[in-house]
């Protein structure tokens, strides 16, 4: 009777064990496909800015330096290994853009170009579904790393080498500050 005891207890011990390196392991593919969600929305950027550039070219003769430090930030982007080198070097080019866009104002011809228009739509598009894979991929971190850190996962875990993941975080303090808003 003891020994059905000590096999039931030890088959409910690896029932748990199993349960736990499924669950870490679902979890890990999970994460790994979120950020997968955003590489795919952020090579769409990467195709779509020089589009966007070349038609602003004809238009923007004298912004040179401009279309130069777009060309630049968005050769660091796509080159960026890790998650926090692709965070800061997508944050770059999305500031190189807004003086891209800023610029722009001053073309009216260019701002009623069909095709430019058509393109910034496009770009503003994928930037919402970027915006959207990225807080799919920080809720899939939040859950993957809680499940290691809590216990009894992280006995497993810890065996496994089973390692936090790297939240995709905007670096600029002034970009998580509310705007402010003065209707006077």
């Amino acid at each position: 009777m003891v020994y059905i005891i000590i096999l039931a207890i030890i088959f409910i011990l690896l029932l748990i064990f199993i349960g736990n390196y499924n669950s870490l392991v679902g979890l890990r593919n999970q994460v790994k496909n979120a950020w997968s969600q955003i590489e795919v929305q952020l090579k769409r950027r990467h195709d779509l800015i020089p589009n966007l550039v070349e038609t602003a070219k004809g238009y923007m003769k004298h912004e040179k330096e401009t279309f130069e430090n777009i060309t630049l930030a968005r050769s660091r982007a796509m080159n960026a290994g890790t998650v926090s080198e692709k965070s800061k070097a997508e944050k770059d080019l999305s500031g190189t853009m807004s003086n891209f866009f800023l610029a722009v104002e001053n073309y009216p011809d260019l701002k009623a170009n069909q095709n430019f228009l058509s393109l910034q739509e496009e770009l503003s598009s994928t930037e919402n579904k970027i915006a959207f894979a990225r807080q799919n991929y920080n809720d899939q971190v939040l859950s993957f790393n809680n499940k290691i850190q809590m216990f009894p996962s992280n006995i497993v875990a810890g065996m496994f080498n089973f390692t936090p993941e790297v939240f995709f975080e905007l670096e600029d303090k002034k970009e998580k500050e509310v705007p402010k808003v003065n209707f006077s």
